[in-house]
């Protein structure tokens, strides 16, 4: 069995196997490495690298193809995503016990929370994500963005598309959002939240933003808000609706 690096290290996925082999990182598997284990089925992502680049694990299909290797693309931003691959898998294996288990359940759970959310006065948001070289604004199309969506969050970077190509501090501090959340990315976490408090401590203005003046300024958990939460989802969820709706 071969997995990218990810699901050796990243926290909350390792694999500990002797069986398991490494074939490279997620944004640049190692053609060489897979076909050296001739694997009878590859399952790979059709998402982009997500970590500043354009690299796509798609690249590789033709040559696997070629080799007679049967291949799989999966992509996963949303919840319903999750639910289709899973679906997928397990009528492969025949393991019904485990669509129930680890998305029938979480689908349920997800449908208490979502339902639950207030139907008037929606918060306006603004998600980040933060990193050693700079800071990015995440559309409701992404991850966390679409999981607020559903939540009745208005983010503000859906009426604002300029903000997806360049942060601004002075258009964030402008639209004063009532709440703010970071993501951290990367392997140096202090480092990705270093960058964007050097930014903000930059500009005086930051402080007197809603957000930052009554707590709403929230970091998340990479793990369930970056990563891809799996039988978590529920969870992530609920995280973000204690932080919506919590308090009021």
């Amino acid at each position: 069995m071969g997995v990218s690096d990810d699901a050796l290290t990243a926290a909350g996925w390792t694999i500990q196997s002797p069986d398991v082999a490494t074939v490279g990182d997620f944004t640049a598997v190692n053609l060489e490495a897979i076909m050296a284990l001739n694997p009878d089925f590859v399952i790979m992502t059709s998402g982009t690298g997500g970590r500043g680049g354009d690299s796509s694990q798609i690249d590789l299909r033709d040559a696997l193809v070629g080799a007679g290797i049967p291949v799989a693309y999966f992509e996963v931003t949303t919840f319903d995503d999750y639910e289709r691959l899973m679906r997928t898998f397990t009528d492969i294996t025949g393991r019904a016990d485990l669509y129930d288990q680890n998305v029938a359940k979480v689908a349920a759970a997800i449908d208490a929370v979502v339902g639950a959310v207030p139907a008037e006065n929606p918060p306006t948001a603004l998600l980040l994500t933060t990193f050693s070289g700079g800071t990015r604004v995440q559309s409701s199309g992404t991850q966390t963005g679409a999981m607020l969506a559903d939540l009745g969050v208005n983010n503000l970077a859906d009426e604002n598309k300029s903000l997806l190509k360049d942060f601004s501090l002075e258009a964030v501090i402008e639209m004063d959002p009532d709440f703010i959340f970071v993501i951290p990315m990367g392997n140096d976490t202090e480092a990705a939240m270093r960058n964007l408090e050097e930014a903000t401590a930059a500009n005086p203005a930051w402080g007197s933003l809603s957000a930052v003046q009554n707590g709403r300024y929230i970091t998340l958990d990479p793990i369930l808000y970056l990563s891809k939460p799996n039988a978590q989802w529920d969870a992530a969820y609920q995280g973000l609706f204690d932080n919506l709706y919590g308090q009021n």
